[in-house]
């Protein structure tokens, strides 16, 4: 049987994938979502950072029996997914990763300065999450997208620690693995949506 891994995104938890659970599960898999350090009620890990995010993440594998797992990893969640492999590649038996890509771009970078402003200067303002969930959920609407998925990815936001937001947020900003993209010996499976701006289907084939 194999383990597929779930991993969420920034202004996620385990519950963005509560209809892949079942789907994957009634196929034969065995199919679990974890909540990172910070989200689902986990205490925070300090410092946050990628190594203890990761060293997290290799006892949730752990946990599981210890045999290798498929990480399926979303945004954020791709980024850990391929963190995890660059550290314990012996624990990962494939990479699904969705949405996301090798390399934020630094955090000195403008684009950087301008997505931390962006995100976490609302909470400097006063904003809820709840907020924050409310103006953002809809740009990541597809055209394809179920409408009732906009209401469950709000309420799930919403309901993420403010301070591991700000938390989060600035760590996608230190995250860079291109330099390890060829050596990844599992096999990959990248997932793109069309309508994507923040992860296009053109950057993630440049992966």
């Amino acid at each position: 049987m194999i383990t597929l891994l779930f991993l969420h995104g920034v202004g996620g938890s385990r519950a963005v994938w509560d209809r892949q659970l079942p789907h994957f599960s009634a196929r034969g898999h065995r199919a679990v979502a974890w909540d990172q350090p910070g989200y689902g009620g986990r205490p925070l890990v300090e410092p946050y950072d990628l190594e203890r995010i990761a060293t997290a993440l290799r006892r949730e594998i752990e946990s599981l029996g210890g045999e290798p797992v498929v990480l399926v990893g979303h945004s954020m969640g791709g980024f850990l997914a391929q963190e995890g492999y660059a550290r314990f590649p012996q624990l990962i038996k494939a990479l699904v990763l969705c949405f996301t890509s090798a390399a934020f771009g630094g955090i000195s970078s403008d684009f950087a300065k301008q997505f931390i402003a962006a995100r976490i200067g609302p909470l400097d303002e006063g904003k809820s999450m709840a907020d924050i969930a409310a103006r953002i959920m809809p740009t990541m609407r597809g055209a394809k997208s179920a409408p009732e998925g906009i209401g469950q990815a709000e309420r799930i936001m919403a309901a993420v620690p403010p301070e591991t937001y700000r938390r989060a947020v600035t760590l996608l900003t230190t995250f860079d693995r291109r330099a390890q993209l060829p050596e990844i010996r599992v096999p990959p499976l990248l997932v793109a949506g069309s309508d994507d701006r923040t992860a296009p289907a053109a950057a993630m084939e440049r992966m």
